[in-house]
């Protein structure tokens, strides 16, 4: 411990302590409160339409430095960092919002929009409020073991607005390929993004890719070890578990709960959202909690030596460091008091004292798994749904051994499983900012408020957005399918009539504890899992370009420039495709015409373009023969 922390104590922010700079300003605010309500109402559309969300934080800086740097000629990157932060409230409070609380509208329920506001805020400050005291253990002690890849590449992008020269060229490279790439597949749609194959005569067996720059950029930056464990658990789900259970059930002529076909009459993607998706919630829940249990030990250890550090600070006389200043555990502490005894008698939502205690126990479990899970694979691929799944399995069993069940009962769960989902988006995505803030050198205390009042200014609004979009189209409608609030209806109603797939779910769960003794990370397999395989294939392939870095660059100096290269160009690919793939959504929820299919289904250009981009992100790396990175390291 004492190495470690010797370690880590000598590492200096781009800006350090000893700095002061404009940061939490009035017009950071204003600007990211604006952005926050922007993305929130872009991403609640995306996440109804398709079932994901389109990651802020990198947008939102490049936005942010735009308009900062470009329109009001402020130099500060901590005022960027704010509004970034700010920005990424808006993209969790959608994602929890659609993830969960379309089911209402499904059940003909007609929530009212204070309602919704009401769900996603408590939430929203549960997420805040339960990752102040995790900061110290998963971002500073954490530093080296945890790349947290969305908020290191922000930091990147934020530096080289900062200095400018090579490193905003490779940025910006970076941005216009992600970007073009983004806007010719699924703006004009003169390819299609996602590709697949069957594996020869091996009957639904599939592989496939999702032919995004932004993954490719992401696998080069986690490195090719997580990459190679996420995708394990892909090829798992798509190369194994699936063509057995078609193989098994090939000679049934009846329907095999829960699916509603015949797994005869079921291709590969049938088998996986009528079987897989529940092995997968198992694994991810059960891997969770075992992260959980590993991590007890460090967290305990953590949060004692951070009280003891305060106590001996304030009995010297001594403060902290501005770079280490949280929001006061004092008032956190309240907080989340004040949050859990307002939701446990409230008539809003009418979830009880035991409804408020699951809120309290699941949301402080799952935010640090989740925080955790972030680090690893980002926030992109985190699978907050799953956990959300877990949570709700759990609740709804409660809730009906209690007798609340009906409408009563299924509301009272989904309702503790929407606060908890947003809990755990807001908790990831500030993860990845305090990530940014630690490499950069933001003030954490003032990122901590600055997320709070985003998730105020995106909470307030989010319920309007659902309630006009569901006027509009109709929840569950061909044009807004609503797919992860569908997923949770099922569940909770599948719980009260006792009907839930639970040799599925266990199933899921014994694999993630045999993956666990093999040595793995139990939980990025899982996450492997629960995702459709062309997620981690474009993110091994990034990992395999690292790797291929990494194996023929000899000396240390070459290599870490080589890889500091590819992480600023790779940072550009993430930007580039996120920034697009945002504004692709407020067309579309503009009622912007855009094409409705691809105009060739030909895969190979989709494999040509996708290896174009990969040789690219070799290339620039590989070139590299200095350090491009400015900044003081330890």
């Amino acid at each position: 411990m004492s190495k470690e922390s010797s370690k880590q104590s000598k590492f200096v922010p781009y800006v350090s302590s000893s700095k002061s700079l404009p940061e939490l300003t009035v017009v950071a605010l204003v600007l990211g409160i604006l952005l926050a309500v922007v993305f929130g109402a872009a991403n609640a559309y995306l996440g109804l339409k398709i079932g994901l969300t389109v990651s802020a934080s990198i947008p939102a800086a490049v936005i942010s430095m735009g308009i900062l740097r470009g329109i009001f000629r402020r130099e500060s990157i901590l005022e960027n960092n704010i509004v970034q932060t700010m920005t990424t409230a808006g993209e969790a409070i959608g994602a929890g919002a659609v993830f969960t609380l379309p089911a209402l509208f499904l059940w003909d329920l007609d929530p009212s929009q204070a309602m919704i506001a009401f769900i996603v805020l408590t939430g929203g400050f549960l997420g805040v409020f339960m990752m102040v005291p995790l900061r110290r253990l998963l971002i500073v002690n954490e530093h080296q073991n945890l790349p947290y890849p969305e908020g290191t590449a922000c930091a990147e992008v934020l530096k080289s607005g900062e200095t400018g020269g090579s490193n905003a060229k490779l940025v910006f490279k970076g941005f216009i390929v992600g970007g073009l790439v983004k806007a010719l597949g699924d703006g004009f749609m003169l390819f299609k993004t996602e590709i697949e194959t069957q594996i020869g005569r091996f009957k639904n067996a599939v592989v496939g890719m999702d032919a995004y720059p932004a993954l490719l950029g992401v696998g080069f930056i986690i490195g090719p070890r997580i990459a190679g464990q996420m995708i394990a658990g892909g090829l798992l789900a798509w190369i194994v578990f699936i063509p057995m259970i078609g193989f098994f059930g090939a000679g049934t002529e009846q329907a095999l709960f829960p699916a509603d076909k015949p797994i005869s009459q079921l291709d590969a993607w049938g088998i996986w959202e009528g079987y897989i998706t529940y092995i997968g919630a198992g694994a991810v829940a059960v891997a969770g909690l075992i992260t959980m249990m590993k991590t007890l030990p460090t967290l305990f250890t953590s949060m004692r030596d951070t009280v003891r550090s305060l106590r001996e600070n304030q009995m010297s006389g001594q403060t902290l460091e501005r770079t280490d200043r949280d929001l006061s555990m004092k008032w956190v502490g309240l907080g989340t008091l004040a949050v859990i005894l307002i939701l446990a008698f409230t008539p809003m939502t009418n979830v009880g004292v035991v409804g408020a205690v699951a809120i309290a126990v699941f949301g402080f479990l799952f935010v640090a798994v989740a925080s955790r899970i972030v680090g690893i694979v980002g926030s992109s691929s985190s699978p907050v749904s799953g956990m959300t799944i877990a949570t709700v399995l759990i609740v709804a069993f409660i809730f009906k051994m209690m007798g609340m069940s009906g409408e009563h009962g299924m509301i009272a769960a989904l309702t503790v499983g929407a606060v908890v989902c947003t809990a755990l988006a807001v908790a990831g995505d500030i993860s990845q900012d305090l990530k940014t803030g630690y490499l950069v050198g933001g003030t954490p205390w003032k990122q901590q408020l600055a997320m709070m009042i985003g998730v105020v200014a995106s909470g307030l609004l989010v319920g309007f957005v659902l309630v006009v979009l569901h006027e509009a189209y109709g929840m569950g409608s061909k044009e807004l399918p609503a797919p992860k609030a569908m997923l949770m209806k099922i569940i909770i109603e599948g719980m009260m009539d006792g009907n839930l797939p639970w040799d599925l779910i266990f199933l899921g769960a014994a694999t993630a504890v045999v993956i666990e003794f093999l040595g793995l990370n139990s939980l990025v397999v899982a996450v492997g899992l629960y995702l459709p395989v062309h997620i981690s294939m474009p993110i091994m392939i990034g990992g395999l370009v690292r790797w291929l870095i990494d194996f023929f660059s000899k000396e240390e100096k070459i290599r870490q420039a080589r890889r500091d290269t590819g992480t600023l160009f790779a940072s550009g690919l993430i930007a580039g495709e996120s920034l697009i793939g945002v504004i692709i959504a407020i067309l579309i929820a503009m009622n912007v015409p855009i094409p409705d299919s691809p105009v060739t289904e030909n895969g190979f250009i989709s494999l040509a373009v996708f290896l174009v981009v990969t040789g690219l992100l070799w290339w620039v790396a590989q070139k590299a023969k200095v350090n491009p990175i400015d900044q003081q390291k330890s």
